[in-house]
């Protein structure tokens, strides 16, 4: 695992077979031209050792996690941060963290636990491409 000091905030920890979620780091990659996120499967080894240093199962694939300023958001709250740092107009979906997370978080979890039947999931996690492969933590 790379050092601490050497790892760049903010990570998005995401499912790397879930056909759902590579389309969403694709999309965030694309609206952060600015490359202020870091990915990292949760399948990773870096991951594992990452979140579990944290009190996080990085086998709970339901959510996708955010590391942000020392702290560990997820579900709705973490997409949310996530898009109030992309470019307009998506970073407009920042304001639906004025709703209650007893609200959002129903929703996003109802997603979560439909995506492989909807979208599909891979058999493994794909390896990313050269140009986006400095963004991926392992």
């Amino acid at each position: 695992m790379r050092q601490e000091k050497n790892i760049r905030d903010p990570i998005i920890f995401f499912d790397g077979v879930c056909l759902l979620c590579l389309a969403s780091v694709r999309f965030v990659i694309k609206n952060d031209p600015k490359g202020h996120f870091s990915f990292a499967s949760l399948q990773s080894s870096f991951a594992e050792q990452f979140l579990k240093q944290r009190g996080i199962d990085s086998q709970n694939l339901n959510t996708l996690f955010l590391f942000e300023g020392g702290k560990i958001l997820k579900e709705s709250t973490a997409l949310l941060r996530i898009a109030s740092r992309l470019e307009f107009p998506w970073n407009l979906f920042r304001f639906f963290i004025l709703l209650p997370t007893p609200v959002r978080d129903p929703v996003y979890r109802w997603i979560a636990r439909n995506r492989y039947q909807w979208w599909g999931k891979l058999q493994s996690c794909t390896i990313p491409a050269p140009s986006e492969k400095s963004r991926f933590l392992e």
